[in-house]
Parts: structure tokens; sequence; C-alpha cells
């Protein structure tokens, strides 16, 4: 957290110059006075000025590094991070030798990372960040790997005329199955079973 002191002829004064130093607004920082201004005899002699502390109070994307940082420094794991921010979207992606610890099977570990950076960050906040955590491009290869199988277990169905059924995947997973396939006009895909075991269903349209 970035701390600063200033004085000023007010407390006012000192604020904005901190203020003024740091490039923020007064919502962004908390603020603690650590003397108050006064006159001195005759108005003038022997006065003090105001003085401030202005602290940046933790944004997202600190949040976020700082509770990364800790994890990845409790499993021992020297992680690079390249964190992009967005008016309500946060990207992290993580990069490092030997990560596959990070991204489990089928990315369990990363899901389950996210989401407790999302509990974390979004904890006690107005406006809600999506954040989305991924390593060194693990999301995007997952997603086109997806987007292939679900093509050919599509064509499966069809040729075969009965039901296709998937393995167990997140509800981002299966959101892109069901987006990949839902301009064909000879299968339709649902859901069924409960969280975490849900499947897709492919199947034909007779």
């Amino acid at each position: 957290m970035k701390v600063i002191e200033k004085t000023g002829k007010t407390i006012d004064e000192a604020v904005e110059l901190a203020l003024k130093d740091l490039g923020v607004s007064r919502e962004e920082v908390e603020i603690r006075i650590i003397n108050e201004p006064t006159r001195g005899f005759l108005g003038f002699l022997g006065g003090k000025q105001a003085r401030v502390e202005v602290a940046l109070k933790d944004g997202p994307a600190q949040k976020a590094g700082n509770l990364l940082k800790s994890i990845f420094k409790s499993m021992q794991l020297q992680v690079g991070m390249n964190i992009k921010e967005k008016d309500h979207e946060m990207l992290i992606n993580l990069e490092g030798n030997e990560l596959g610890i990070l991204i489990g099977r089928r990315g369990e570990t990363l899901d389950a990372l996210q989401y407790l950076v999302n509990l974390a960050v979004n904890k006690n906040t107005e406006t809600r960040k999506k954040i989305i955590i991924d390593v060194e491009g693990y999301r995007k290869r997952r997603e086109e790997t997806l987007q292939k199988l679900a093509l050919k277990l599509a064509d499966k169905a069809k040729q075969r005329g009965r039901n296709v059924v998937l393995e167990p995947m997140s509800s981002q997973e299966r959101r892109i199955i069901h987006t990949v396939l839902q301009g064909r006009d000879d299968i339709h895909t649902f859901s069924e079973g409960e969280e975490p075991c849900r499947k897709i269903i492919i199947s034909p349209k007779k």
C-alpha cells in the first residue's frame, strides 16, 4: 500500500496535494490526520501547518495479485503474473515452469483458484468485477479442443441416431459446447444432472 504525507495551510489543502502526487481521486484513498493546523501568536508566530497521511486503497488488481502471491509462496512456486484490467473484467495470465499443478485435471484446479480469487476480490464491493485466470493460454487451447470435440460428437450422434453423453464439465465448458452447436439444425443439446456432475447430452433431431 503506497502511503505519503503532506502538509498544508488546511487539511483540505494537504489532502489535495497528496491526491495530486498520487494521481488519484479522494474515493481511492484512506486519509489520516496527523496534525490539525494551529494559529500562532498574533495569528502567525509559532503556528503549525496541517499534516495528513494519505494511503492508496487496495484496488481489485492489487488484491488479486497479493492473494495469488501468498498462495504461490505457500506452494513454493515461482509464478509470473500479467494482469490486464478493464471496466468490469480482469484477465490474469500466469507464467512459469511446470505450472500444470495449477491447471489440474480438465482445468479443475484453475477453476477453483479463479473462483477463490473472485470471491475474495468482490467481497463487500458494490461493483462486481469478473476475474478470469489463465495459465499460458491454457483456456484458449481447451476451448479449441472442446469445439472440435463437440463437432465430432455431434456428427456421431447424427450418424448413429442416438444420444451422445459427454463427461461432466464446468458451466463455463458446457457453455462452449452449447455455443458451438447452437446453429446446427440436425441435433440439439441440453444438460442434465447436478453440479459438479452435470453433463451435456447431444441428441439427434428426428
